[in-house]
C-alpha cells in the first residue's frame, strides 16, 4: 500500500469517525475518535474470532504500512508543539515558572525512576522478567504527559488559569525531557556501557539547553522575516517552513527537535504576534495552526485507536498492563506532589491543586510512538501492551473525569 493510499484512507476514516462523534456520541473530539476506532477494532477482532477475518487483515495491512514512530516523531510532532506553544502566553507561563520548569525536569526524572522500581519489582510476580534497563526506558516513555484531551475539558470546567498554564506548560517541556532520557536510555541499551555522569550531563546539555538555544535562534529569524513583509500568504508559509524546516535541522544537528519547537512557538506566539504580525496576519496565522492541530490530532488519536490490533493479549501481559495503569499513577502522584512541596513558597497555585494536576497528567499518542521505535522483541511486546494499556486509561477514564475534578477544585 502506498503512502498515498495509506494518506487517504487514514483520512477518511478520521473524517468519518469525527462526524459520529459530533453528530452522535458528542464526546470531547480527540476522545471521541479513539473511543469510536477503539470500537471499531474491538468489532473487526470479533468478527475474526467468528471467522470473517477480511476486515482484519485490511486493517493490519493498514497499520503495517504506517510507521507510527516516524509519522510522530518526524512530522506530528513538530507541528503539534508548536500549535501547542503558539497559544500559550508567556506572561502567564512565567507566573508559573517554577512549577513548570520543576515538573517537567524534576517531575520527569522522578517519574521515570518510581516507574523502573516498581515494574522491576512488580513484574516476576506475574512470571515476567524484564532488565532493570528495560524498566528505565519503560519509565522514560511513559512519564511525559499529554494535554492534548484535557485542556478543552479544563476550560469548560472553568478550572483557573494557573492550573491550565501549569499542565499545558510542563506537557509542553516534559516531552522534550522524555524524549532526551529516552533516546539516552536507548544508547545504553544498545552499547551495553553506563555512561559517566559528566556524559549524561553533556548530553544533557547538548540536546535539550542546546535546542532550546536553537529554537531561540529561529524563533529570532522568523520573527525578523515575519516583521519584514505584511502579507498573512507568505507569513502563514514562512511559518511552516520554520517548523518543518526547522525541526528537521535540530534532528540533523542532534539536539531537541520538541523543545526547539516549543520556544519558537512561544516566541512567535508572544513577540511575534503583538510586533511582527498585522491583525489579518495573526486572524489567519491563529485559524491555520489550530486547523492543523485539530486534524493532527483526530487523525493521531484515531491511530491510538487502531493499533489495539499490534497488542499482546496474553493473559499475565494484561494482567501486568493493569498493574502499570496503577504504577504510571503512583509515580505521577509522588512527582507532583514532591514538586509541589519543594516550591511550596514559589507557588501560585489553589489549594488541592495536586490531585488535578496529578489526575490531568494524561499519557498519549508520545509514549505509544516511543514504545514502537524499541527493537522488534519481547520487551517491545511487552512494554507496548502496558503503554497501550496506561494510554487507554489515561485517555478513557482520566480524560473522560477530569472535569469533574476541576469542578471541585474550582
Amino acid at each position: 500500500m502506498s503512502m498515498y493510499e495509506t494518506s487517504v484512507i487514514l483520512l477518511c476514516l478520521t473524517a468519518t469517525m469525527a462526524y459520529i462523534n459530533v453528530r452522535f456520541v458528542k464526546l470531547p473530539t480527540t476522545i471521541g475518535v479513539m473511543a469510536i476506532s477503539l470500537v471499531l477494532s474491538l468489532s473487526i477482532i470479533g468478527l475474526d474470532a467468528l471467522g470473517l477475518s477480511a476486515l482484519k487483515e485490511m486493517e493490519i495491512k493498514l497499520l503495517s504500512s504506517i510507521d507510527f514512530h516516524e509519522v510522530l516523531m518526524d512530522v506530528m510532532l513538530s507541528m503539534l508543539l508548536f500549535a501547542g506553544a503558539l497559544h500559550v502566553n508567556l506572561h502567564d507561563l512565567k507566573t508559573q515558572k517554577w512549577a513548570v520548569s520543576f515538573l517537567a525536569l524534576i517531575g520527569t526524572l522522578l517519574s521515570t525512576a518510581i516507574v523502573a522500581g516498581l515494574t522491576y519489582v512488580m513484574l516476576p510476580i506475574f512470571g515476567i522478567e524484564l532488565s532493570l534497563i528495560w524498566c528505565l526506558i519503560f519509565g522514560a516513555l511513559i512519564s511525559p504527559t499529554d494535554p492534548i484531551a484535557v485542556m478543552g475539558i479544563l476550560k469548560s470546567a472553568g478550572a483557573p488559569k494557573a492550573v491550565e498554564t501549569t499542565i499545558a506548560g510542563e506537557s509542553l517541556f516534559n516531552d522534550g525531557i522524555g524524549v532526551v532520557l529516552f533516546t539516552l536510555l536507548l544508547g545504553v541499551l544498545a552499547s551495553g556501557q553506563i555512561p559517566s555522569g559528566l556524559d549524561i550531563a553533556s548530553y544533557f546539555a547538548l540536546e535539550a539547553i542546546g535546542g532550546m538555544v536553537f529554537g531561540f535562534v529561529l524563533g529570532a529569524a522568523g520573527y525578523y522575516l515575519l516583521k519584514s513583509i505584511d502579507s498573512y500568504q507568505e507569513e502563514v508559509l514562512i511559518t511552516l517552513a520554520l517548523v518543518l524546516g526547522g525541526y528537521g535541522l535540530a534532528h540533523t544537528l542532534h539536539l531537541s527537535g520538541p523543545l526547539a519547537m516549543v520556544v519558537t512557538g512561544l516566541m512567535l506566539g508572544n513577540h511575534g504576534r503583538q510586533n511582527a504580525m498585522s491583525d489579518q496576519t495573526r486572524n489567519y496565522v491563529d485559524l491555520f495552526w489550530e486547523l492543523i492541530d485539530e486534524i493532527l490530532n483526530a487523525v493521531l488519536f484515531v491511530l491510538i485507536g487502531l493499533e489495539i490490533m499490534v497488542i499482546t493479549l496474553e493473559i499475565n501481559v494484561m494482567l501486568a498492563a493493569l498493574v502499570a495503569i496503577g504504577i504510571a499513577l503512583i509515580a505521577r502522584t509522588a512527582a507532583v506532589l514532591t514538586s509541589l512541596q519543594v516550591l511550596k513558597s514559589k507557588l501560585n497555585l489553589p489549594k488541592g491543586v495536586w490531585k488535578i494536576l496529578t489526575w490531568g497528567g494524561l499519557r498519549g499518542g508520545i509514549s505509544v510512538a516511543l514504545v514502537l521505535a524499541l527493537p522488534i522483541g519481547a520487551e517491545r511486546d511487552l512494554l507496548l501492551t502496558m503503554t497501550y494499556g496506561i494510554v487507554l486509561f489515561s485517555v478513557l477514564v482520566q480524560g473522560l473525569s477530569v472535569g469533574r475534578v476541576a469542578k471541585k477544585l474550582r
